[in-house]
């Protein structure tokens, strides 16, 4: 079992940046790739972007891409995903999530973990 914890969420400014972070315990994240996504309320998680953890490459949806970047820190077994250029359509819930070993890691039915989720809310 994988136990993921989100923290970093919060009220930032439009143009601001935030950094989130997904910790792992219990188990490593192993080999699988670990995906960001986010949801508003009712709505459908939607990808955000993912990293995966054999060789590092990193994967971002258009709507964030240029602006996003994941990172991941081996000695922490953590994933971190810098904002930066937060647009008031950035708020959501973001969900951290591993236990995927396919190339589908867009999808949310991929993931075996996930995180409780952190709120994001930029203001306009």
């Amino acid at each position: 079992q994988v136990q993921l914890v989100e923290s970093g969420g919060g009220l930032v400014q439009a143009g601001g940046s935030l950094r989130l972070s997904c910790a792992a315990s219990g188990r490593t994240f192993s080999t699988s790739t670990v995906g960001w996504f986010r949801a508003d309320p009712g709505k459908e998680r939607e990808f955000v972007g993912a990293i995966r953890w054999s060789d590092t490459n990193t994967y971002y949806a258009d709507s964030v891409k240029g602006r996003f970047t994941i990172s991941r820190d081996n000695a922490k077994n953590t994933v971190n995903l810098q904002m930066n250029s937060l647009k008031p359509e950035d708020t959501a819930v973001y969900y951290c999530a591993a236990g995927c070993y396919s190339t589908r890691f867009y999808y949310t039915g991929c993931y075996n973990y996930w995180g409780q989720g952190t709120q994001v809310t930029v203001s306009s």
